[in-house]
């Protein structure tokens, strides 16, 4: 899995339209294997990136937790303590 797709499921506030966006595009291009596509492809590339935004925002919206929503900051600091400790650097 693409390291730059993150979680979206279950955080308060809800992922946003640009964020289920962001997303999708990384998926495209990590399945496409190009960050940029040739102008013969740039049409099936944006239009992945759309169909693929569209179905995670359903998902999202149709999947159920019982576990509490979690919050943006906290987990935005854990994942910098992780990665302070996995490459040695000041968090």
């Amino acid at each position: 899995m693409c390291r730059n797709i993150r979680q979206l499921h279950n955080f308060e506030p809800a992922a946003t339209n640009a964020e289920i966006e962001a997303a999708a595009l990384q998926y495209v291009r990590k399945v496409s294997g190009s960050n940029k596509p040739s102008k013969a492809n740039e049409e099936a590339f944006n239009q992945a990136v759309h169909d693929i935004a569209h179905i995670t925002a359903h998902l999202l919206d149709d999947l159920v937790t019982a576990a509490p929503p979690k919050n943006r900051e906290e987990e935005a600091a854990k994942a910098r303590a992780r990665a302070a400790v996995r490459y040695g650097t000041a968090v």
